[in-house]
């Protein structure tokens, strides 16, 4: 089939695209590289070196034979969002193409409107183009475990049998997000379920645990086919970051008690878990949600796990909560519907953790040490980061001129 991939430059949807393309899939991607331009404004960079990415598709197309569009623009101006699937006239849409970090949104009110509106607009964009172009276009779309918070009952799939005064209703899941991001990511969910209720669109929105990884398949063939390594106490994920301590004689920061317990998952099984919605797409007016992760640990637990094998001399280090967060909580999740479509997990043994440990040893030449702990303090409106310069994204309204403008292809 035919699919666009948006935010196709990053951690995620680069290695997506390729995984797509080389399974026969004609592909495209978009990017607006702001993911890029929030690493000159908190002077942080990728562990692992990463190309830009016109020298990645000009790799793939070498090394492949394959030809991956890209779209360069913005979902928050609506007529780059129009006339790019208007040109691409995709099948089905990947949507990654939003800003990540709970700690960036938390950073400042500036941080957390650009966010939310980055987030949340760029979305409506999205929809309204699908469904004035063609409502067949089945959307799957990245969500996040982080929507339901951590409540003292079982996490169902998006969905809850409500039994009330006598009556009874399947209802969305109540969520209790832990940040501007994780709430720009439950207003995503409210207006992609009104969209398909309204227009008949079909969706898949998948809400993804933490992923740890960062080789597959096909960004190991090459260099320059590298995706993203990140580290930092603002984009870095948690496996990765204790990785990185491990390797370079840095405590590994626990927050708190370190109880924290979510879900998580490898890299290989996120591009597995697409493409499984992909090919077994929603119906026609349905909503639906696929709880994205394989296995859930403790913080704690990762920490030791990373600490048992690196062959060094590991200290864990128990740190002041930078969040607002439970500390010690019940934490259980439902995740059968991607088993029952034929995943088959990669679970976190000791090989997989020895290689990230090898990636980020073989690259700590490259650790800038200063940037590892968490600079965010959620009970603050404001944390001062020490920074190459203001927001390098400009805020702007659905309508207004984008930043990046008019959709360059290259083939």
């Amino acid at each position: 089939m035919k699919v666009l991939v948006l935010g196709g430059d990053g951690y995620l949807g680069w290695p997506t695209a390729l995984y797509l393309s080389r399974r026969g899939h004609q592909v495209g991607v978009v990017d607006n590289f702001a993911r890029r331009r929030y690493d000159k404004e908190l002077g942080v960079s990728s562990l692992v070196p990463i190309a830009d990415l016109h020298q990645r598709v000009r790799r793939w197309r070498d090394i492949s034979g394959l030809v991956i569009d890209t779209f360069i623009g913005d979902l928050t101006d609506p007529q780059f969002t129009s006339e790019t699937l208007a040109s691409f006239r995709p099948d089905a849409v990947v949507h990654f193409a939003e800003q990540r970090s709970a700690p960036y949104s938390m950073i400042d009110r500036s941080h957390a409107v650009y966010t939310q509106v980055n987030n949340v607009v760029g979305t409506l964009n999205l929809l309204y183009a699908i469904a004035e172009q063609d409502r067949n276009i089945h959307l799957v779309k990245l969500g996040t475990m982080g929507e339901y918070g951590t409540p003292n009952i079982d996490i169902e799939e998006g969905f809850l049998e409500i039994t009330h005064r006598g009556r009874t209703d399947i209802l969305p899941y109540p969520k209790q997000p832990g940040s501007f991001y994780h709430l720009s990511k439950v207003h995503d969910s409210h207006n992609i379920m009104f969209a398909c209720r309204t227009w008949g669109l079909s969706a898949t929105d998948l809400n993804q645990g933490i992923v740890y990884g960062h080789e597959t398949e096909e960004t190991g063939l090459h260099p320059e086919l590298a995706t993203r390594f990140d580290y930092d106490g603002v984009f870095g994920t948690v496996l990765n970051r204790f990785c990185v301590q491990a390797v370079t004689g840095h405590p590994l920061t626990v927050y708190g008690s370190g109880g924290q317990t979510r879900g998580v998952l490898n890299i290989l099984d996120t591009l597995a878990c697409v493409e499984l919605a992909l090919v077994n797409p929603a119906e026609t007016g349905e909503y639906r949600v696929f709880n994205q992760f394989t296995e859930s640990h403790s913080v704690s637990e990762m920490a030791t796990l990373v600490a048992d094998q690196y062959l060094g001399k590991v200290v864990i280090d128990h740190v002041t909560d930078p969040r607002v967060e439970q500390e010690e909580h019940y934490y259980r999740a439902a995740h059968t519907k991607l088993l029952d479509l034929g995943l088959v997990p990669h679970l976190l043994d000791p090989s997989v953790l020895r290689h990230l440990i090898d990636v980020a040893d073989r690259h700590k030449g490259n650790v800038d040490p200063g940037v590892i702990r968490s600079r965010v303090e959620w009970r603050s409106t404001s944390s001062h980061l020490p920074t190459d310069g203001e927001l390098d994204v400009t805020l702007r309204l659905p309508g207004e001129a984008p930043s990046v403008a008019g959709a360059t292809v290259e083939n």
